[in-house]
């Protein structure tokens, strides 16, 4: 592929998770043109399976879909060079209340690469012990336990649409449950 470069970048608005900046690229046809391209820290998830073999998620409210969701515990990393690992630990005992004893990589991806330079980092815990939820004070979430195959025919049937609930929970099953 030939190649683009990148001219210049301007802030557009800085938040406290995202910002957003214009950029102009260089096209591989010299045309110079300006992308937005929201910024983000990183974010990790987590698929927690408890001693019956159930998957942990969080029913919570999310502002995008003006709506409650059933997803994965996530959450934003603390600082752009936090091991997403770190953060994977954190979230799950903020959000379920349960430490692992075993923490495993699944895969990352960019959650919309076509807007987002955000990278989620997907992790397995097993090896569940119970200790106490420490939400945000801006969170509430209900904890449910799932089978494997149940979450499945959710995402496939439009009950679970979080992009990182779904992709991790079909590479979940693609990995360890073919």
């Amino acid at each position: 592929m030939e190649k683009f470069r990148k001219i210049s970048e301007k802030e557009i608005f800085k938040g406290n998770r995202v910002h957003l900046v214009t950029e102009e690229i260089q096209l591989p046809n010299d045309k110079v043109v300006t992308w937005e391209l929201i910024k983000h820290i990183g974010a990790a998830a987590v698929i927690p399976i408890d001693k019956d073999g159930k998957i942990i998620m969080v029913e919570q409210y999310r502002n995008a879909s003006d709506s409650i969701t059933l997803e994965i515990p996530a959450g934003v990393l603390d600082m752009k060079n936090e091991d997403p690992k770190d953060c994977a630990y954190r979230e799950l005992e903020e959000e379920t209340g349960y430490k692992c004893n075993n923490m495993e990589f699944l895969y990352k991806f960019y959650s919309s690469i076509g807007i987002c330079d955000e990278i989620i980092s997907i992790y397995i815990a097993t090896d569940l012990i119970l200790t106490k939820q420490n939400l945000d004070e801006d969170e509430f979430v209900e904890l449910k336990r799932y089978e494997l195959d149940d979450l499945i025919e959710m995402c496939m049937d439009g009950r679970i649409l979080d992009n990182k609930t779904i992709s991790s929970l079909l590479a979940y099953k693609y990995k360890y449950n073919k």
